[in-house]
């Protein structure tokens, strides 16, 4: 540097180089200066001693423009640099493949996409953008790959919309639209055992009665009491039962059960109302095709295998083994499954990639170390190949005896694609293959990637892969090898119980926020349950099971049930043991964004193998880190369930009061989850002697009405239920006046209740809001409260008084609703609803008016009842932290 400088010519110059200042001077001697400005240090060189150059000090103007003329380029140069080595990490991803891996991921979006959409493209308009766009992009292949590719994705986003769109006509099921009770006549198709003995049948319905449905599901789910002799598969029966639809949410965003039901066929659920009686199995098979007749064989083979284990088994282990072998769940006691869920190892009971792959595997390492015991054929024939084989036909098997249920489906094709892979010698644990199987099960049922059993299963996959890819390139240590006597031994448990952890550790943080966005829970010991449990499934419970199923048709399989028995016991010894421990940690309803982009960043972070996987990582911290520095969602105020039988108010985030002492478990578990509150305040009983116990009067009078000749708003009544209670004019007005002494005398959040006939509560701001189960009360809880909800239709359609009244009729249109609540003067309420917009396949049946026997469209539906909308207030701005449930 120096000898450089000394070489300059004559004369004063100075040159920035990013913050060093040089200077030469000539004369006889050349000197050069190098002075850094940040901390003052000179380098002098030249011909003579040193001599100092006197400079004037910069102005600060100066300094400033000199700093960042210096900086800009730095800056410059860094963000082409970064660029650059951007486009270098697509351009590795694209050269090993990886954007293959985003194939199913685009489908998936599309599929999401149209199931989200209030009112979706056309199935002509998607075919017509598919084509255009594909078409576009070959096109655009030759001079703009880059372009190319984007709309490739496009494509593929489309073709996943028009999947789920073709998926949705083809399954066109039919749910019923409101509780009735009936006479069922069908065909049993499925059936299972229940805990204490009840049998829970799928029917395949023929004929209804008494009332005859205008519009009856194909299939209903139906529970029947323990009987002496069970219904078999392929038989017909008959008996009343009460009919319902399938549940829609239990608050807006929480899981609707209907749109599952919807795409597994089912159009209803409900119980027998006493033991259904037999027909036989001679008149249910006329007119029985070919597919039906080997679908009833299978499925009977199917039930005498859980009937088999449960007889050898018992108990809950012999629920548990069944739901293992065969996917019967309904068997094993609450107590049991409650214990497995809060342990973290629910995930063993289902027909998964877990119980396949264990299956399969145990197989291919049976069969191939038996061929090579076999020197000669070993030689001979490609034994590797042979086993593949035998497994694939092994875990076709297993799919079969399982009632391919979507689970046993998605979990075979993951597992057949790796076998596969196998006979063409190719890697058979691969992220491809996992995309291979991805996209066959979006092509075939779209509808699954809605579900957490589809995300999770996919999610702890990838994961796995992911991180044995990572494991397997880490640097080798080239420490000295233990060779006591006993080191091997000890080395492969080691290896064992480092597998064991490092794989549980894996699925469970990769399925974390999967449970977390559909369960708002997390096991917090799942992990240490996971490393107990799991040994004693992979070395005891399935390679007995798989020897007991081979064994079956001989009548040998006892002794292996039994070992396979005695595992299960252990396990549910654990789980017990670590459901124990702790309570599961909860988590609040995740706004609606949550999801999405959690899997976005764990998606990035398995899928890539650049360091471009990292911009998952910060995705994932980004997430995180809003989540908790986010200021919480107000909560609701008042909860109202989707058929108005139960509501509740929330008081504080520790506990919730609802309207009934015993509230329904199914939905009230949910309401708890999700909102994370513990303790439950049951209503307080208020004297009734103002209206009198319900009292029966005689046929003759003009105070009762024959149950057949209910009104159309009472079609759930059975023919022989008795007469309606008619309430007098003073009863009515006493109850009023009751009512109103009630509102008064009660305290904030608490239900002050007439059993069975009405409620009334205070909350907070001076809101009354009063339930009603007795029509004839409605007018006076119009009169005292604020709000007011009725369980049964009514023949208006709002309160004279100006009260908010819902029924349910507007219930069954709007779903659950939240309501928050504003200043009672100017009536400012926000109302949050579970169904808005155009009706979809799943939720039509909600807008069907089985008077007319027609659909209501929108216009129409407000002529027949007060819909919910969303309210024009000055607090309209509030409602988008609703979003927070999906709304």
């Amino acid at each position: 540097m120096h000898a450089w400088l000394a070489s300059l010519p004559l004369g004063v110059s100075t040159w920035d180089f990013g913050g060093f200042v040089a200077a030469g001077a000539g004369g006889e001697r050349d000197v050069a200066v190098v002075t850094d400005r940040g901390t003052g240090v000179s380098e002098v060189g030249g011909a003579g001693p040193p001599a100092p150059v006197a400079r004037a000090p910069l102005a600060p103007a100066d300094r400033r423009r000199q700093g960042t003329a210096s900086v800009v380029p730095r800056i410059r140069e860094r963000v082409v640099d970064g660029g650059k080595r951007f486009c270098a990490a697509l351009t590795l991803e694209r050269d090993h493949g990886h954007f293959f891996h985003f194939v199913p991921v685009l489908l998936g979006a599309g599929a999401v996409l149209w199931f989200s959409l209030g009112r979706p493209p056309s199935t002509m308009a998607l075919v017509i953008l598919s084509a255009v766009v594909a078409g576009a992009g070959r096109l655009a292949s030759i001079r703009n790959p880059q372009g190319a590719r984007l709309l490739a994705a496009a494509a593929l986003v489309f073709a996943g919309m028009l999947l789920a769109d073709l998926e949705t006509r083809r399954a066109a099921t039919t749910i019923l639209d409101s509780g009735v009770t009936t006479l069922v006549t069908g065909v049993v198709e499925r059936r299972e055992a229940g805990p204490r003995g009840e049998w829970r049948y799928l029917v395949r319905v023929t004929s209804t009665a008494e009332p005859r449905l205008k519009r009856p599901p194909e299939r209903v789910s139906l529970l029947a009491k323990a009987s002496r002799q069970a219904a078999a598969l392929g038989e017909t029966l008959t008996g009343r039962a009460r009919l319902s639809p399938p549940s829609g949410p239990a608050l807006p965003g929480l899981n609707d059960f209907a749109f599952s039901s919807y795409f597994n066929g089912v159009g209803a659920v409900g119980f027998f109302l006493g033991s259904p009686r037999l027909q036989g199995v001679e008149k249910a098979r006329d007119g029985e095709n070919a597919w039906a007749a080997g679908e009833r064989v299978l499925f009977s083979l199917r039930d005498g295998i859980s009937t088999r284990i449960r007889a050898v088994i018992g108990g809950d282990p012999g629920a548990f083994a069944a739901s293992i072998v065969t996917g019967e769940r309904r068997a094993m006691s609450r107590e049991a499954t409650e214990a497995l869920r809060l342990s973290g190892l629910a995930h063993i009971t289902a027909i998964s990639g877990l119980n396949m792959a264990l299956a399969s595997g145990i197989f291919f390492v049976g069969l191939r170390m038996a061929l090579s015991l076999l020197p000669g054929l070993a030689q001979a024939l490609p034994i590797k190949k042979i086993a593949a084989g035998g497994a694939l036909a092994a875990a076709f098997a297993y799919l079969l005896i399982s009632g391919y249920q979507v689970s046993a489906v998605r979990a075979f094709l993951m597992t057949a694609i790796m076998l596969i892979a196998v006979l063409f010698d190719r890697p058979a644990i691969s992220l491809r293959n996992l995309c291979l199987a991805a996209i066959v099960i979006i092509a075939l049922t779209p509808s699954a990637v809605m579900g957490p059993s589809f995300q999770m299963s996919f999610a702890a996959t990838a994961a796995l892969i992911a991180g044995y890819a990572t494991w397997r390139g880490r640097p080798r240590p080239s420490g000295l090898k233990f060779s006591f006597p006993g080191a091997g031994l000890l080395g492969l448990g080691a290896k064992l119980v480092g597998g064991t952890f490092l794989t549980s550790l894996i699925g469970g943080l990769s399925t974390a926020i999967f449970a977390i966005a559909h369960f708002h829970r997390m096991a917090p010991h799942g992990l240490e349950a996971n490393l107990a449990a799991m040994p004693i499934i992979s070395m005891m419970v399935m390679p007995a099971g798989l020897v007991a199923m081979l064994l079956m048709p001989f009548g040998l399989d006892w002794p292996f049930l039994a070992i396979m028995g005695l595992g299960l016991e252990w396990v549910l010894v654990i789980a017990h043991a670590v459901a124990g421990w702790d309570e599961p940690i909860g988590f609040a309803r995740m706004p609606a964004w949550f999801l999405p982009m959690a899997s976005l960043g764990l998606l990035l972070l398995t899928l890539l193998r650049t360091r471009l996987r990292h911009a998952g990582s910060a995705v994932l911290v980004v997430v995180v880190a809003i989540l908790v520095l986010r200021a919480a969602p107000p909560a609701p105020d008042i909860l109202i369930a989707e058929d108005g039988r139960l509501v509740g108010l929330l008081g504080s985030q520790e506990s919730v009061a609802t309207n009934r002492a015993r509230p329904p478990r199914f939905i009230f578990e949910q309401w708890q989850a999700a909102l994370g509150f513990d303790q439950h305040l049951g209503p307080q009983d208020v004297q009734t002697a103002a209206t009198g116990p319900p009292r029966k009067t005689p046929q003759s009078t003009a105070s009762t009405v024959p149950a057949d000749a209910s009104p159309p708003g009472e079609k759930g009544r059975s023919p022989g239920a008795g007469p309606r209670r008619q309430w007098t004019e003073p009863e009515i007005l006493a109850a009023r006046t009751r009512m109103r002494e009630a509102a008064s005398a009660s305290g904030q959040g608490r239900f002050q209740c007439a059993p069975k006939l009405w409620c009334v509560a205070r909350v907070r701001g001076g809101w009354t809001i009063a339930t009603v189960d007795e029509p004839a009360f409605i007018g006076g809880a119009c009169d005292v409260a604020d709000i007011v909800i009725s369980a049964r239709r009514v023949a208006f359609v709002s309160c004279r008084s100006g009260a908010r009244l819902f029924t349910a009729e507007t219930l069954r249109r709007s779903g659950a609703i939240e309501i928050r609540l504003g200043r009672r003067d100017t009536g400012e309420m926000a109302l949050a609803t579970s169904f808005t917009g155009p009706a979809r396949a799943w939720s039509i049946h909600r807008r069907y008016d089985w008077r007319s026997g027609s659909f209501l469209t929108e216009s129409a539906q407000e002529a027949a009842g007060p819909a919910i909308v969303e309210p024009e207030i000055s607090a309209r701005a509030e409602i988008s932290s609703f979003n927070d449930s999906g709304e």
